[in-house]
């Protein structure tokens, strides 16, 4: 299998590591090129300037939804002409009481090339379908809601 690396980097500037006294920005390179600054989230100190792992959660359970979807629409030779999608992670307790992301929601708004009509029924199975073979949303289980817009 491929290697799916990144890189994370942090440097404490406070002069002590103290509970609550320090700041979680960090930087993520993906492919030795590409980088984003990265803290905790807003409700938790963090910039809001800045991406936060619940964020990128979220962008990564999007993003492999759309390219499952794309690769299934493309072998049933559905037309998409473009997906938008509004994915948000919810925090929460989980069922041992721990602060987890309890649910992503994806909101995905698909059109397809003039002409071209898929009844309401028959994009909500294919999003389904997606969300069955998408590596992340398999790595997550159930706590991912397709909302099809």
């Amino acid at each position: 299998m491929s290697d799916l690396a990144i890189e994370l980097h942090w440097q404490r500037a406070e002069p002590v590591l103290h509970t609550g006294k320090y700041s979680n920005a960090h930087t993520v390179q993906f492919n030795s090129s590409h980088e984003i600054e990265v803290d905790s989230a807003p409700d938790w100190g963090g910039d809001p300037a800045n991406t936060n792992p619940e964020q990128a959660l979220a962008a990564a359970m999007s993003s492999c939804h759309m390219m499952t979807f794309l690769a299934l629409c493309a072998k049933a030779g559905w037309p998409v002409a473009s997906y938008h999608d509004y994915a948000e992670a919810r925090l929460g307790k989980n069922s041992k009481g721990q602060m987890s992301v309890t649910r992503i929601d994806l909101r995905p708004v698909v059109r397809f090339d003039t002409g071209f009509a898929i009844e309401a029924a028959e994009l909500e199975k294919m999003h389904h379908r997606a969300h069955r073979y998408c590596f992340i949303a398999n790595t997550l289980a159930d706590s991912v809601e397709i909302n099809v817009l």
